[in-house]
């Protein structure tokens, strides 16, 4: 059966998850009549990477007598202490807190809907930073560097390798929980995703109908037929031969993503006005269809922001730190409330993180300059909230955490950025003696996942 010929059925069938009875074969897709009639075994982790590297520093500060230490390293950028928002619990001894840019984390935080892993980073193994400073240690390639570390952070393992952490660890998933669009990108790099052998959809969210000229949504459209068709071609040139498999397989995915957007309901919600909410408000609409769908694993990546803030950190400014970070976070904050409301609350997970952090010591024109250790955010009703995991870093300049030889206060990772992708990867179900293909360096780490998630 043709998959418009599929497709016309189903679109007769249903109207907007319409009427009738029974599971309705879509571009190969099972789809059920009804949303209350779905499946419950669908888990989708949502990647959200904040492009720049961003300045954990003024994200997570100490409200105790560590203040001073975070006040007297950057006097011209640091946070009034009486406007941070103290956060439960405690972190090797110290109170800490949120900023009111970031508001409606510290909230979800207290609902128990968000962690905080502390002081993570890009790692090979465990170091310390006397290691660093003495130059004893075994660092990542290319430190500091803003595409080196935006691909290794992902799991970039080398040239020969451009695969990343999610898409060979998504290779690896039982063959029961596999189906067609693992992976998806709202994103122009696409790291993470890359498996060894499997492909990547990409989307955005402005998704259309057309191919160029050709209308998925039509199925009369005679240009469908004959995209088809090529995808079909079979030739004893080995190149001619691949051509026409990947058209095929990418066009088929693209007519899945095109009729399964149609069938959509955007949430109800209201989300602010930037590229990330719209990215994360169309995924919270696609993730009721997919799981109809009968998919059961999923990982989306989604990019934002340009966090690079070697000036003008501080303001109402664009590119200021505090102006993107109230943007993101009122977007994750909507996200999260279109997941519940969706009935999705057990099923998805959302990560955000960063190549790098930033020095706690400021650069001049009032910025940071790069640095490397941060602090990463996790969301959702698996997520085992209201703790922060993970060694928080003393903020003495040129103390027991700095790496820095001029003591800038370059944080040493305490916690490996493989050790949260494998946490998040086998609450996905890839089987924990696979970890290690999916992330080499996991076999140095002696704790391999972290108490982040419920199972």
């Amino acid at each position: 059966m043709s998959l418009f010929s599929s497709r016309r059925a189903l679109l007769k069938r249903l109207g907007a998850f319409g009427v009738g009875a029974g599971v309705t074969s879509l571009a190969g897709f099972p789809i059920k009549d009804s949303l209350a009639d779905s499946g419950t075994d669908y888990r989708a982790l949502i990647c959200v990477f904040l492009s720049g590297g961003v300045d954990g520093n003024d994200m997570l500060i100490p409200v105790d007598a560590a203040y001073q230490d975070y006040s007297k390293a950057r006097p011209s950028l640091a946070i009034a202490q009486d406007s941070i928002i103290t956060l439960s619990g405690s972190n090797g001894g110290h109170s800490l807190g949120m900023p009111q840019m970031a508001k409606e984390l510290a909230t979800l935080y207290e609902q128990g809907r968000l962690s905080l892993v502390a002081n993570v980073g890009a790692l090979v193994k465990p170091i310390t930073a006397a290691q660093v400073v003495a130059r004893t240690a075994t660092i990542p390639p290319f430190l500091f560097s803003h595409s080196e570390q935006t691909a290794y952070i992902q799991g970039w393992t080398g040239d020969t390798d451009a695969s990343g952490w999610a898409g060979r660890a998504m290779e690896r998933i039982p063959t029961q929980l596999r189906d067609r669009l693992p992976v998806i990108s709202y994103s122009m790099d696409n790291t993470l995703l890359l498996g060894k052998q499997s492909r990547v959809t990409q989307t955005s969210a402005n998704w259309g109908s057309y191919w160029g000229p050709a209308d998925l949504s039509n199925a009369s459209d005679p240009l469908n037929g004959v995209i088809e068709s090529m995808g079909l071609m079979q030739s004893r040139n080995a190149f001619e031969a691949e051509y026409a498999r990947t058209l095929g397989a990418t066009f088929r995915d693209a007519v899945a993503m095109s009729t399964l957007s149609k069938l959509a309901k955007p949430p109800g919600n209201t989300y602010p006005s930037n590229d990330l909410a719209a990215s994360l408000r169309h995924i919270a609409g696609l993730m009721p269809v997919f799981k109809a769908a009968g998919i059961k694993r999923q990982v989306f990546l989604v990019s934002f922001g340009a966090f690079d803030t070697h000036v003008k950190q501080r303001g109402t400014g664009e590119f200021s730190l505090d102006t993107q970070i109230k943007s993101a976070v009122q977007a994750l904050a909507a996200f999260d409330q279109s997941v519940q409301t969706a009935g999705l609350d057990q099923n998805v997970v959302t990560l955000t993180f960063s190549e790098f952090g930033r020095a706690l010591q400021p650069a001049s024109g009032g910025g940071t300059d790069h640095a490397w250790g941060s602090h990463w955010w996790l969301m959702g009703g698996p997520v085992r909230g209201k703790q922060i995991v993970g060694t928080y870093p003393s903020l003495s300049l040129g103390g027991v955490d700095d790496g820095d030889q001029w003591k800038k206060g370059r944080w040493v990772p305490t916690t490996a950025a493989d050790q949260v992708g494998a946490t998040l990867m086998q609450w996905l179900g890839v089987p924990a003696s696979d970890m290690v293909s999916a992330f080499p360096n996991l076999s140095n780490f002696s704790q391999k996942s972290l108490p982040l998630l419920y199972t």
